[in-house]
């Protein structure tokens, strides 16, 4: 895993579910991997970032971390193209390829696989009219 792009968000009006703040991305956040190919996650898409409970001992070790696997994690819960376990398996491949330690990895990764399965259910943030086009246009479910 590896991405092709830098990060580039910007901080917008918080449209999130529980009020953590809401960034859209600049420009186009391109990634590769062996599980799903090549792709990109679309300029203009909304996210949260990591949804880590700000309990003192989670936020250590997982918090302010990996925002690029977060945002990459995000857009597979929006678009549900691949199933939760792939889209949670490349949250810890890509945190591993942001810097982030197997170990802590390996902890951000269960984390979500122990609470994502009401964000994967929910329909997240908001999304503006052209990453909803083309979510739709890609045949990924809205």
């Amino acid at each position: 895993m590896k991405f092709t792009t830098a990060l580039d968000l910007r901080r917008v009006e918080d449209v999130s579910r529980d009020g953590r703040g809401t960034w859209v991305l600049l420009a186009p956040l391109g990634f590769e991997c062996s599980s799903i190919g090549a792709g990109s996650v679309p300029a203009g898409f909304v996210t949260d970032l990591a949804s880590v409970p700000r309990l003192p001992v989670a936020f250590f070790l997982a918090g302010g971390l990996a925002h690029a696997a977060a945002v990459l994690h995000d857009w597979l819960y929006t678009t549900h193209q691949v199933d939760r376990a792939t889209a949670d398996a490349l949250f810890e491949e890509a945190a591993i390829a942001c810097g982030v330690s197997p170990w802590r990895a390996w902890v951000m990764w269960l984390g979500v696989r122990a609470g994502g399965a009401s964000s994967w259910a929910a329909t997240g943030p908001a999304q503006p009219a052209n990453v909803a086009i083309q979510i739709q246009q890609e045949g990924f479910l809205p």
